[in-house]
């Protein structure tokens, strides 16, 4: 698998323009007092969301395949969360939140497209172990409820 592979993926490079946006965009305003905080958070999800995409076509057993989908969908979630966060607190203006939330939707109807293709492709299906399923008993989950008195 090569980077070259991954720019095919429309997703993908969807993915890593919006994780560009924000640290060429976005983490210049923000002050020097979060570099360890909200820039470092915003970074870390915004880069997820590439490599989680990226990961997942890796791994070519589309339930995998989606279930990284999934995450990368939870890190741009993230992700807007922490630009609303920036917006509240005045480090970026509306300007920037506005276009790069509407930045940030064009990638999870990317993903959500993506995903929608994955399950119905169901690539992999007949790759060894894809129809093995792990099953664990799980033991009865017990809640005392009783009050200690002394």
């Amino acid at each position: 698998m090569t980077v070259m592979n991954l720019d095919q993926l429309e997703v993908w490079r969807l993915a890593r323009d919006f994780a560009v946006t924000i640290y060429k965009i976005v983490i210049p305003h923000l002050p020097a007092s979060e570099k360890y905080n909200l820039a470092d958070q915003l970074k870390r999800a915004a880069a997820s969301v590439p490599a989680n995409i990226a990961e997942g076509h890796g791994r070519f057993y589309f339930q995998d395949n989606v279930r990284f989908c999934y995450i990368a969908r939870g890190s741009l979630t993230e992700a807007q969360s922490h630009l609303a966060l920036a917006k509240e607190l005045g480090f970026i203006t509306q300007e920037i939140f506005t276009s790069v939330t509407s930045e940030a939707e064009k990638v999870v109807r990317s993903i959500n497209g993506w995903i929608a293709y994955l399950k119905k492709a169901k690539t992999g299906i007949n790759e060894p172990g894809a129809n093995h399923v792990v099953h664990e008993i799980l033991a009865p989950y017990l809640v005392d409820n009783s009050i200690e008195q002394d």
